[in-house]
């Protein structure tokens, strides 16, 4: 569709690559890899995040929280960044969203890096993230009118919704890849408008099921995906909203 808005709403957009475990990583990866982005990513910091594993145990749902070190690379205004763990890089941007080609100059940057620094063996997960908050101007709306995408109320109960959470998963490439869309309202904060997540995520769902020098190929397609399911997601009195430029 490749439809261009003045007024996006693209707070965020994230492409994550984790690559295999049999992929060689060390202490010397993450200079390795700055050596290759500097250029564009001068800035670095380094921070502690941890992360919660879910797995399936004899009885009940087991967690794990793990901590580990992250190297973050900025660009000098701090809007395009680069996160780089054991086995896990994101390029990310935000607000205001670049363009996909910029965007995907930037993927292919650092993605080339990653591969100069460690040789990847194997891809474990590629995701194509984009988080947009749509800002509607009445604390009162009508969700049908904006979107395709929407909670559905039975008319027996109340009509007006102060918050609310939903979330679908679509297949793609027969279960190769999914897409998670996630719609959600906050009690809002601000007085006269309501703020609306609009977040879609889309991710290959069989581990190895893409082959290493096909990762940058599986991202453009997934671009285009993305692109189609907001285009399905939302209606016209949005698309005015946000200016569409023809």
């Amino acid at each position: 569709m490749n439809r261009l808005y003045k007024n996006s709403p693209i707070d965020e957009a994230v492409c994550e690559f984790r690559v295999t475990p049999d992929t060689p990583w060390d202490i010397a990866v993450p200079g390795l890899f700055y050596d290759k982005v500097k250029g564009t990513f001068a800035n670095r910091e380094q921070r502690l995040f941890q992360e919660v594993e879910l797995t399936q145990g004899p009885q009940s749902i087991q967690h794990q929280v793990r901590t580990s070190e992250r190297i973050m690379l900025f660009t000098d205004d701090r809007k395009k960044l680069v996160q780089l763990g054991p086995r896990f890089m994101s390029v990310n941007v935000l607000r205001p969203y670049p363009s996909w080609n910029a965007f995907r100059a930037l993927i292919e940057l650092a993605w080339k890096g990653l591969e100069d620094a460690v040789g990847v063996t194997g891809l474990e997960r590629i995701g194509l993230r984009y988080v947009n908050r749509v800002e509607l101007p009445s604390e009162v709306v009508n969700l049908e009118e904006y979107f395709e995408f929407y909670p559905f109320v039975g008319k027996s109960l109340p009509q007006k919704l102060t918050a609310f959470f939903i979330r679908a998963e679509f297949p793609f490439s027969e279960g190769q890849d999914c897409c998670r869309v996630q719609l959600t309202r906050f009690p809002d904060s601000t007085e006269g408008k309501t703020s609306i997540i609009l977040d879609l995520d889309y991710f290959l769902a069989k581990p190895r099921a893409v082959a290493v020098v096909q990762a940058l190929d599986w991202v453009e397609v997934a671009h285009t995906r993305v692109e189609e399911m907001f285009e399905g997601c939302i209606r016209d009195p949005l698309r005015k909203l946000f200016e569409e430029v023809k």
